[in-house]
């Protein structure tokens, strides 16, 4: 039998502003537990919630950022369910009337194929605390600092038909929500993680088959092999003449498994109701348009620009536009240089990024900054360097010892490009092997890269690499 999984996401978004969504406590990362939790966070008696005006103006540039219709009256309802992290004992989001609805996302996969994965809708909503299980002894503690933070709950249509498609459109989004500067995408933090819907049916097949929720994954690698595994866990106890049970699941990264957490809840048994405490939200054509005016270039358009004004290939443009961050340092460097964006784009690509990923750090982050990076490549392009001693020039700036400029100097690192002294080593070198002179002569071109290694070897990497070969190629062929 052949079978096809049907999978939806609903990505949690923590919004990036300063105070809660119906309060003004902080929304800041890291301080001690239950310090950040106000009287209407808690839900005390004789306490009213007030809307943060930012949380719908962030929630209104998404809906517009992904061709979304961004409702003109939207409604604040009561979610009612019992859990100790949860103070009021229900959670305010939308249910009915939800502020964004019917987007779109296109994704491109590793073959280069295109998908459109539909966006349902996206609503707002206020987080829970958070339930501590450490260093209780057998007890559970309750921080209640995130209680009030606001999210944007983002679903996706069950369009998604693999764990790869699934990371592909997450980490779209993911982009996308930092570009805005609506979320800063700290997985790390909870501020971006999802849920997934998993099921499964034979291939051809019209209607879904029963589906499993996995709960709050924060990594794009959990996202897939969590997905992966609930996949051939519902094959397998269909193929063996089983049900698949409609039921909330947890991954476990450690055994790289799901497993069971409580029956799947529907709609009704949460008894939404509209919030008697909050006006319906009320957005205007002049509203919609001014947040229309704040929105950045996007990362398709970004693209583009790369593409046509920098004279990138797809790929390069595809890797350096797939993060705000990415591609504001790329665009800082080229724009301090004169030459070839390729060279900003092939060290932005390659040491710059493998450093940072090595480190686990962001961009923003490096301790090469984008200023630092375009004084070592000015280097380059005036032959004071070449490209080999250029890695030992930034691994030392990486390092923190200076900009470009001052290891150079202080590693007496500067290219040797006088002519005669490099054609006065080159006769020595020839001089010194002319057994390999006469087998170069005699018609083994390979034997050149031998001397062009001598030259670098005696040189320490100094010699100006074009220089040599020019210079090597004219006396041995005379």
């Amino acid at each position: 039998m052949e079978w096809e999984s049907v999978i939806g996401l609903e990505i949690h978004a923590q919004l990036a502003t300063k105070s809660k969504i119906f309060s003004s406590a902080s929304t800041a990362y890291g301080a001690e537990p239950n310090t950040q939790a106000c009287a209407v966070d808690l839900g005390l008696p004789g306490v009213l919630p007030v809307v943060n005006q930012e949380a719908i103006r962030m929630a209104a540039k998404f809906g517009l950022a992904t061709g979304s219709n961004v409702s003109k009256h939207s409604v604040f309802a009561r979610k009612n369910y019992f859990y100790p992290d949860l103070p009021k004992g229900y959670q305010i989001s939308q249910f009915e009337l939800p502020i964004v609805e019917k987007g779109k996302m296109e994704i491109e996969l590793e073959d280069g194929s295109k998908r459109i994965i539909g966006i349902t809708r996206a609503h707002l909503e206020e987080d829970a605390g958070k339930s501590l299980h450490e260093d209780f002894h057998g007890m559970t503690g309750i921080d209640l600092n995130r209680a009030g933070t606001p999210l944007l709950e983002i679903v996706s249509e069950p369009d998604i038909r693999s764990a790869k498609e699934a990371v592909a459109y997450m980490k779209k989004i993911h982009s996308l929500v930092q570009y805005l500067e609506i979320c800063d995408g700290n997985m790390a933090e909870g501020s971006f993680r999802c849920d997934a819907n998993v099921s499964v049916r034979l291939k051809g097949q019209e209607e879904f088959g029963t589906r499993a929720e996995i709960k709050n994954i924060n990594s794009f690698r959990f996202v897939e092999r969590a997905i992966n595994y609930e996949i051939e866990r519902q094959i397998d106890v269909i193929e063996s003449g089983g049900e698949v049970i409609q039921e909330t699941r947890l991954y476990d990264a450690d055994k790289d498994e799901t497993r069971s957490m409580r029956s799947k809840e529907e709609a009704n048994d949460y008894r939404y109701f509209p919030d008697p405490d909050l006006l319906p939200v009320i957005l205007d054509d002049a509203y919609i348009e001014s947040v229309r005016n704040t929105l950045p270039e996007l990362p398709k358009e970004k693209h583009q620009r790369f593409v046509s004004e920098y004279h990138l290939t797809d790929y390069d443009a595809g890797i350096l536009t797939s993060s705000r961050e990415l591609a504001d340092y790329f665009e800082t460097v080229a724009k301090q240089l004169a030459g070839d964006a390729k060279l900003v784009a092939n060290w932005v690509i390659g040491d710059l990024s493998a450093r940072v990923n090595k480190e686990d750090i962001s961009i923003r982050q490096s301790p090469v900054t984008a200023k630092m990076l375009a004084g070592m490549l000015k280097r380059i392009e005036d032959n004071t360097i070449s490209g080999k001693i250029a890695k030992d020039v930034f691994n030392a700036m990486w390092s923190g010892e200076g900009d470009a400029d001052t290891v150079i100097e202080n590693k007496g690192l500067k290219q040797i490009t006088d002519s005669s002294a490099i054609e006065s080593m080159i006769d020595d070198i020839i001089a010194s092997n002319p057994q390999q002179v006469e087998q170069y002569r005699s018609g083994k071109d390979k034997l050149f890269g031998f001397f062009v290694g001598q030259a670098m070897k005696i040189s320490k990497g100094k010699a100006n690499p074009a220089q040599v070969n020019e210079i090597l190629k004219q006396k041995l062929n005379g």
